[in-house]
């Protein structure tokens, strides 16, 4: 028998099949972003908002995800930069492992310092990747960047149009939901939610702190990779600005709007902060301030999140249900 949540992911997989048809190239691309920075959000959701780790750096590890598979698909070139011309199926589990092991190595401060030391630096890490992205042209490009990475071709299915890399995309997000969730639900979930919680206490029950550390940094950095691996194949033209701290910024916006510490409040924080933009376009130049008035709204009024705050309204309506049950069973007495 399928459950109430099973319904509701159900409903939500066939909406996001269903979103683009009929849509231009745009509105597909846009849709295209959400579920990309949405795995990006997650990934740093299980830094922060399991394992209770502030991080900055989720934009440097798309950046090394995107450069990492940009060099590795680019076909070779006899002037300028050239890549490898290998596949993206090669090239997305190298440029995810490059993350990963980025992360631990970048995770090492975690374990000396916490709260706002720890988030300057992961600042920091996020300003020399980008100064080593701009600088060093002949690797990277410079500021010109790198253009033409090819979309993957499956023989079968090529994502050379929009709205197949789209479902494409899809794909890849629903296989990642399903790794997050194992991981949430594992061993390793528990102790970073123990470790969030307090950590002196989860080390007093056996909890390997430090390498708990370690492997939420390097798990929420990697998925950071995985989504760089998709940004390249779907602007086909990335260079610096494209991961400064604005949108590690972005990133952390998400998880705060969308709710910390809940599996898919990443997906709707990434939501408003991808797409509510664009719907309010409309507006004209207005929409800027609608837009940061609402989220400013929403994070003094939502300390929890979006999702956060749905979680209070059902359990009021649970226990005022309850209340009300209780009276009718008195008056029935």
């Amino acid at each position: 028998m399928m459950t109430k949540r099973n319904m509701w992911l159900l409903a939500g997989l066939i909406a996001l099949i269903l979103a683009p048809l009929g849509q231009g190239n745009y509105v597909v691309y846009t849709l295209c972003s959400w579920l990309i920075f949405s795995m990006a959000a997650m990934g740093l959701n299980l830094t922060l908002g399991y394992a209770g780790q502030i991080s900055l750096a989720q934009s440097a590890f798309m950046a090394i995800g995107a450069y990492t598979t940009a060099l590795l698909t680019l076909p070779p070139a006899e002037d300028g930069v050239g890549g490898l011309g290998l596949h993206w199926l090669v090239a997305m589990p190298i440029s995810v492992f490059a993350a990963f092991v980025v992360g631990l190595i970048i995770g090492f401060p975690a374990l000396r310092v916490k709260g706002h030391f720890l988030a300057f630096v992961t600042l920091a890490f996020t300003t020399l990747t980008f100064l080593v992205l701009r600088n060093e042209d002949w690797l990277t490009g410079g500021t010109y960047g790198l253009v033409g990475m090819p979309r993957p071709d499956f023989g079968f299915f090529n994502t050379g149009k929009q709205l197949r890399f789209y479902y494409f995309t899809l794909a890849v997000f629903v296989v990642f939901c399903l790794l997050m969730w194992g991981i949430i639900r594992s061993p390793w979930g528990r102790a970073f939610k123990a470790l969030r919680e307090n950590s002196i206490r989860a080390e007093s029950l056996g909890v390997d702190t430090r390498r708990i550390t370690l492997l939420a940094f390097a798990i929420g950095s990697a998925a950071g990779g995985l989504a760089g691996s998709l940004v390249a194949p779907l602007v086909q033209f990335i260079e610096p600005g494209s991961f400064a701290l604005v949108h590690s910024l972005k990133m952390l916006l998400m998880v705060v709007v969308g709710g910390a510490g809940f599996f898919f409040g990443p997906v709707i924080g990434a939501g408003v902060v991808i797409l509510m933009p664009e719907f309010l376009r409309f507006t004209e130049g207005y929409y800027l301030m609608i837009y940061a008035a609402t989220v400013i709204v929403l994070i003094i009024f939502c300390p929890k999140g979006l999702i956060g705050l749905g979680e209070i309204i059902r359990n009021k309506l649970r226990k005022d249900k309850k209340v009300r049950g209780d009276m009718d069973k008195g008056a029935q007495l």
